[in-house]
């Protein structure tokens, strides 16, 4: 109440210091209250009570003047913007029955059918009845205003589909119901399919009305793809109309740039493996000058090109990021990128600790995985960067201590130039050579982004993702096992050197979990029966029960994702989808774009062309069979100001209203037939029902027979009374005649 009061009198205030926003906001606020269903009556009673407790408060006549004026035309305004905005459409979507809506817009001119249910205007603010449905929680008013829209309808001259109304006045619908009403999504697609009835060499024409879903109202791409990769329903992607626009964007441009930025990106794969797999061991020991300054080239360039590439894109990012203030509190306040790159933190330390580079190596990682490989590639690649500098430069002080001992002043000999093996070369190759093959290995991973050219492909690779958190707990669980049977086996008093000790007994129960345990040593633990009972019950914990444990959790996560699986991998080709779009130029995209000719009418069945914006294919007839015209037609006038005529019995609630009326005529009569009628029930009934009626036909019988026994007994009662009176007039007229002749 306090909160109402303060912006009464804001209100009013606010009239006259800026009447003309006031008289806008004021209008957005009546259209609320139309979706409120407020009642007009209460505002006339409100201004009254309201300018009566200023008086109490005031003497000056002038200022309760003037509040009076201001509320007053304030509550006009409200209910004039309620009596207009408060359609048949908006009092419907208050019941939040489909049928009451249907009706509502059945009044609606053919021409101006779907804006009824997308827009409301009074003065300069407007509202849509679908929007405000999905705020309201009408969630049965929304789905039956999506299904209307998306209806073909059709007369003698036009077709009418609401699907460019629809995308025109609401262009992030998409993102809209994937926030608030997911339900709607699958109702929304399916209204954008039209399939055939008939069939031709077994095939079917289907029109996919997807312009909207392709571009934008500025020609440009549309989110809507975005949208639904932000929404994460695999179902969703996996509907028709889905499948085959992001299938057209992908085949047609996507995969192109994709694969292009990629090539790159195997390319410096391709040398990184060729300098450190391959040269390096050629001729080792005896190198040749050629071999060693290709070695030194092929990974300066692998230092520049590959690891200056990713840190570009990952500090880019980081700024961005950074700038924008977006945060992720995990451990510290980390920005965005960082949100799920603690492992990766963790391998960039430890890196950094082990080349003893003492660089700090920035790293970059969105939500992917494929972003956080990249955050440990680059780390490796600088930590392996930072070894190669080292080795370089003792490959250089090698070549100065030649000189040194020949007498000559040189800076290099070329016999020893860029080696690697010399007495600070082999030192430092201690930390270069792991974060080699680390970095190598990171590579790889990356390379798991090509999987998105085929779908069967990528959703096993997601499938083996979504499983590694099984792996994770088996590691867990086999680790505890190792730990404390290695403790306890240390603390036996044996002669079996495998066990002797923490460290060699994890490593030894370690060897027979992989069963890499040599087969000569079990002789030694055959003689020491408390070890041969402690190692038995460790491999029956470990090698049977957690192994058969883990097959089975591995059974089980598989299960839950084997349905989905199609869908994750179409989602994850979506989002790089719209990562490789913001890459492709304006001019490859109009000229793509005209080729799908989205202006051009599509024809339904053959000479029959109907409304444009889609693509027809063909598919096989017994892919959905239907023998429903998904077209309504209608005869009679084509005005677009004439209604749409009402199809009598389309309604299935309308043909068990009927229904409904036809079983009570029918009780009617049998409840007057008696006994004999009532045997016909038995086919309409059964068990208790059909005891249950025949009893209270039966009731109803005995009660008829007694009423008719009473109505005859009355009968007869009146008809002897009669008799008597007709008597005593006789008697009457008798006697009088006698009287008469004497």
């Amino acid at each position: 109440l306090y909160f109402i009061a303060d912006k009464v009198v804001e209100m009013t205030s606010e009239m006259y210091r800026d009447p003309k926003r006031m008289v806008e906001d004021i209008s957005a606020l009546g259209l609320r209250h139309v979706g409120y269903g407020i009642p007009t009556e209460f505002f006339a009673p409100f201004v009254s009570g309201a300018v009566e407790a200023v008086r109490t408060m005031t003497t000056d006549v002038n200022a309760e003047d003037g509040f009076r004026w201001s509320l007053s035309l304030i509550s006009r305004i409200l209910v004039r913007t309620i009596n207009e905005g408060s359609t048949i459409v908006m009092k419907a979507i208050n019941t939040n029955n489909a049928k009451q809506l249907e009706k509502a817009v059945s009044c609606a001119p053919r021409g101006k059918r779907a804006m009824w249910v997308l827009n409301i205007t009074v003065g300069t603010q407007s509202i849509s009845p679908l929007y405000w449905s999905i705020e309201s929680g009408s969630m049965e008013s929304a789905k039956a205003m999506i299904a209307d829209l998306l209806i073909i309808r059709a007369d003698r001259d036009n077709y009418y589909l609401g699907a460019d109304d629809l995308f025109t006045r609401h262009p992030d619908v998409i993102e809209r119901l994937c926030a608030d009403a997911q339900s709607l999504l699958s109702g929304l697609l399916d209204g954008l399919i039209w399939r055939s009835r008939l069939t031709q060499a077994g095939q079917r024409r289907v029109n996919f009305y997807i312009k909207h879903l392709v571009q934008d109202a500025n020609w440009n791409f549309d989110k809507g793809l975005a949208w639904l990769v932000e929404a994460g329903d695999p179902k969703i992607m996996c509907h028709p109309a889905v499948v085959l626009f992001s299938d057209l964007v992908w085949g047609g441009l996507a995969n192109r740039f994709f694969l292009l930025g990629k090539s790159w990106f195997l390319f410096t794969l391709c040398l990184f493996i060729v300098s450190q797999s391959i040269l390096q061991h050629l001729n080792e020991g005896h190198q040749e000058q050629g071999t060693r300054t290709g070695i030194m080239a092929l990974r300066c360039f692998i230092y520049v090109g590959s690891l200056g590439q990713l840190l570009h894109n990952q500090l880019s990012q980081a700024v961005r990021d950074v700038r924008a203030r977006r945060y992720e509190p995990i451990i510290w306040c980390l920005p965005h990128y960082d949100a799920n790159a603690h492992t990766s933190m963790e391998l960039l330390d430890e890196m950094e600790h082990a080349g003893d580079s003492g660089v700090a190596a920035a790293s970059h990682a969105t939500s992917s995985g494929a972003a956080a490989s990249e955050v440990a590639a680059s780390a490796a690649s600088a930590a392996h960067a930072v070894a190669g500098q080292r080795l370089l430069s003792a490959g250089a002080a090698a070549a100065d201590v030649a000189g040194a001992s020949t007498g000559v002043s040189v800076v290099n000999h070329d016999g020893d130039l860029f080696t690697q093996h010399c007495t600070e070369g082999d030192t430092n190759m201690e930390v270069y050579a792991p974060t080699s093959m680390v970095a190598i290995l990171l590579y790889w991973t990356l390379i798991v982004d090509l999987t998105v050219f085929s779908t069967r492909v990528s959703a096993f690779v997601l499938v083996c993702g979504r499983t590694v958190s099984e792996l994770g707990l088996f590691i867990m669980a086999i680790v505890f096992l190792i730990v404390a049977f290695a403790s306890a086996i240390s603390a036996l008093n044996h002669h079996v050197e495998d066990f002797s000790g923490i460290p060699k007994g994890m490593i030894s129960l370690t060897e027979l979990t992989l069963s890499m345990f040599p087969t000569e040593h079990f002789e030694k633990i055959d003689k020491e029966p408390i070890l041969l009972v402690a190692v038995s019950i460790f491999t029956i914990l470990g090698n049977i029960f957690l192994l058969n444990l883990f097959v089975a959790q591995l059974n089980g996560a598989y299960q839950a994702v084997y349905a989905d699986m199609v869908g994750y991998a179409r989602l994850n080709r979506g989002k790089i989808i719209n990562e490789t779009m913001t890459g492709v130029s304006q001019y490859r995209w109009n000229r793509w774009l005209a080729n799908l000719r989205f202006d051009e009418r599509l024809e339904y069945n053959e000479g029959d062309v109907g409304i444009a914006g889609g693509l027809q294919i063909l598919e096989p007839a017994n892919a959905n069979p239907t023998n429903v015209d998904m077209i309504r037609r209608f005869g009679g006038s084509t005005s677009p100001a004439m209604q749409w005529p009402e199809n009598a019995g389309d309604d299935s609630a309308d043909k068990f209203a009927r229904l409904e009326k036809v079983i009570l005529r029918a009780t009617k009569k049998m409840s007057g037939g008696g006994r004999k009628r009532g045997g016909g029930w038995r086919i309409l009934f059964h068990g208790a029902e059909r005891h249950q009626f025949i009893n209270n036909n039966n009731n109803s019988s005995k009660s008829s027979r007694r009423s008719s026994r009473s109505r005859r007994s009355n009968n007869n009662n009146n008809s002897n009374n009669n008799n008597n009176h007709n008597n005593n007039n006789n008697s009457k007229i008798y006697n009088n005649n006698r009287h008469r002749d004497r």
